[in-house]
């Protein structure tokens, strides 16, 4: 007697009313039968068919999707339902920001329904607003925003699996790994994690350890987190080295033929004392008929950096460097970015140019565009190019020269800095005159051990030398978005745009300030640029200048690239481009194969191409940015773990239902003092005075007011700093 063959158990697919859900919904006006499903799920088995067809008709049933022919399916979409972007709290909770409604809707933390921060949802609004505000439930994930955490491995080795608690305090899962996807991380470690699934009944995400990061709280497994956390490379793939250091980066005769010679004109870079590439220089003569040709003359990244080749592939994925306390992650490999791409003293190098013709009142008489050749003659710091402003003397003084030797530059390179020095004043002048707004803001920056531990803080401010690049840099990204802009017909071209500021936002600020006495005039566009100047003007030096200056920014939009020019709001400027640091960021790149293109007789390129470019290298810039600014928190965090037993008078920066931030003055490091360890009191958050309030006492802690804090607590791997309240400053 034959036995019967056992037949295999079929394995179920996960997550199947999703992910059919989530393929109606994203083409709503189509209809799909399972065969569709099938393949784009990518099963073929009958068993997997089954599933699907059963699912089909459970969610039929359940009024999810409808049946419109026998067999063809689409999503039920009806008017109640919306979607936005989930901004979630550290508590579970959080909003949606959508376009369809002008207040953030809230999201109770029962109705999140596995969405993360930042993932694109579906939600549902309740008919009845809930303590005065709408309420909704997410209803359906139609993007993650993410699926890759830093965070803290706990290994469960007797139950065969572990749980990676994240960094982010706004991911409010731990994330379940088997113990055969823990990619030899050891207990403790910090990893890398991918999410890989949610399974429907599931109470956590699945996940697998992509990379193990080292041991939380050392120096180099902190960095690499803060750049894992956003996504951002540290390191180069072997392909991508090797194709750069292949790369001819001889100077050629055959090259120089194609290209303006301006070798024999005078040029010079001025740069930070501790600047590894220079990717911008000036040069300056004087013509027959008075005026002045200056020319900004860019490293000409393009000529190396070739479109369809591996290395271009990986600068355009990267889009930017990104500038930690301790690092530079590059764009581009070091042979270009510190060798043939950057402006060297007694190099000759290939460069992209912008040339004019400018006389003692800045008017532009001539114009040039093109790729040139030049020499650099010279190297200067900021501090050296500042002193011979300050002194109208070549002598440049032995504590700013970057050699640290006392030394006399040309006498021809002093002429050339101090009247670009009156030429960038000027230019200055007219442009503020027609509404650009001064952001000054002090940079924080610090003395660093050779093991990288901070030893000093100091402040970072903008001088007269770093102002005169600066207007140089401006000019010519103006002029250069200018010449494209204006050509008929239309061209498409990358433009860096900022938005004029937010209306609510800027009554927020005036709010605010008001409690320092300062008053904000918001009649027309000019107005409020001017009333925005006087007052970081009239905080300059004082105890509130960095709480204002950072209200005052934060109210702005954010400027962002886009083939869409609607001008720079912040400069003043009708158009405006990114030219001038190719070797730092991409778009810069994209700018001048554009402007070659054009200069070439090139038709305009297509626009959604480059509108996708666009927001790619924006998202990028934005990430990079966070990344920074999460150094700078670790930098802080670590300085002030030396410092424990020290009074500091700070400042409240910030105040919330549950504490109060405050930034102390000689450091800038901020941290916060939790309500619950103020004990003199019971303390309540007054939102309308921005402050806590004593019941009792009616002792108030204001946003802005001094107050002496202690360190209570460090926390490198989360990077948060406590604070223990003293009093305030007698």
């Amino acid at each position: 007697m034959t036995r019967k063959k056992k037949r295999k158990s079929s394995k179920s697919i996960s997550n199947l009313s999703n992910t059919i859900l989530s393929i109606l919904k994203k083409d709503r006006n189509k209809t799909f039968n399972y065969k569709q499903i099938a393949a784009i799920i990518g099963t073929t088995d009958a068993s997997s068919r089954n599933q699907i067809i059963k699912k089909l008709q459970q969610l039929k049933a359940n009024k999810e999707i409808e049946e419109v022919d026998r067999g063809k399916f689409k999503a039920l979409i009806t008017t109640d339902y919306h979607t936005g972007i989930l901004d979630l709290s550290g508590k579970g909770s959080g909003f949606i920001i959508s376009d369809e409604f002008e207040d953030d809707v809230y999201i109770a933390s029962n109705n999140i329904n596995k969405a993360l921060n930042g993932d694109e949802v579906e939600f549902y609004v309740y008919k009845r607003k809930k303590r005065g505000r709408m309420e909704g439930e997410i209803t359906f994930i139609i993007r993650r925003d993410r699926s890759e955490y830093v965070g803290v491995i706990q290994i469960h080795e007797k139950k065969n699996f572990a749980f990676v608690v994240a960094d982010s305090n706004k991911m409010y899962k731990d994330i379940f790994v088997p113990i055969n996807k823990i990619n030899k991380a050891e207990d403790g470690d910090k990893v890398l994690v991918r999410l890989e699934d949610w399974p429907e009944k599931a109470d956590s995400p699945y996940g697998k350890v992509l990379k193990v990061l080292g041991k939380p709280g050392e120096h180099n497994t902190e960095i690499h987190s803060i750049l894992a956390e956003y996504g951002l490379p540290y390191e180069f793939p072997y392909d991508v080295e090797n194709f750069a250091n292949e790369i001819d980066t001889s100077i050629t005769p055959e090259e120089i033929s194609k290209r303006r010679d301006m070798r024999d004109v005078l040029t010079f870079t001025i740069d930070p004392k501790d600047a590894k590439d220079f990717d911008d220089a000036l040069s300056f003569q004087v013509l027959d008929n008075g005026n002045y040709e200056i020319g900004i003359h860019i490293a000409d990244v393009s000529h190396y950096l070739q479109e369809g080749t591996v290395l271009d592939d990986e600068a355009y994925e990267r889009a930017t460097s990104v500038y930690l306390v301790d690092r530079v992650v590059p764009m581009l490999p070091e042979i270009l970015s510190n060798g043939a791409c950057s402006l060297r003293p007694h190099e000759e190098k290939y460069t992209f140019s912008a040339v004019f013709e400018m006389n003692d009142k800045t008017e532009i008489k001539n114009q040039w565009f093109g790729r040139t050749v030049t020499y650099s003659d010279a190297r200067f710091a900021y501090e050296e190019a500042q002193s011979i402003i300050e002194t109208k003397s070549a002598v440049i003084p032995e504590e700013v020269s970057l050699t640290g030797k006392s030394y006399e530059a040309d006498s021809k390179i002093k002429e050339a800095v101090l009247k670009m020095d009156d030429l960038a004043k000027l230019m200055r002048s007219k442009r503020m005159s027609t509404g650009a707004i001064s952001f000054d803001k002090v940079e924080v920056k610090f003395n660093l051990d050779e093991t990288n531990n901070p030893v000093g803080v100091f402040f970072k401010t903008s001088k007269d030398a770093n102002k005169l690049i600066e207007e140089f840099m401006l000019l010519a990204n103006k002029k250069v978005a200018e010449f494209i802009g204006k050509q008929e017909p239309k061209k498409t071209f990358i433009y860096r745009v900022h938005d004029e500021p937010d209306d609510s936002k800027l009554a927020a600020l005036q709010g605010i300030v008001a409690k320092f006495g300062y008053k904000l005039n918001f009649q027309d566009r000019k107005t409020v640029s001017q009333s925005l100047n006087n007052l970081l003007k009239e905080v300059n030096g004082k105890k509130e200048q960095n709480l204002v200056d950072t209200l005052a920014i934060r109210s702005m939009s954010k400027a962002e690239y886009t083939t869409n020019n609607i001008g720079h709001y912040g400069l003043a400027f009708d158009y405006y481009s990114h030219f001038t640091s190719p070797i730092r960021r991409y778009p810069d790149v994209m700018a001048h194969r554009l402007l070659q293109h054009y200069l070439d007789g090139g038709k305009s390129v297509n626009e959604e191409i480059f509108e996708e470019r666009c927001k790619h290298s924006s998202n990028m810039e934005y990430l990079a940015t966070k990344a920074e600014r999460d150094s700078i928190k670790y930098m802080q965090i670590k300085f002030m773990q030396d410092h424990r037993d020290e009074a500091f008078v700070g400042v409240i920066s910030g105040v919330t239902d549950w504490g109060i931030y405050v930034e102390i003055i000689s450091n800038k490091c901020e941290g916060m003092v939790r309500i619950r360890d103020i004990k003199d009191d019971y303390y309540e958050f007054d939102e309308t005075q921005y402050a806590l309030v004593g019941r009792e006492t009616k002792n108030i802690y204001q946003l802005g007011e001094q107050v002496v804090v202690k360190v209570k607590e460090t926390d490198l791997a989360k990077k948060h700093l406590d604070f223990s309240l003293l009093g305030k400053p007698e």
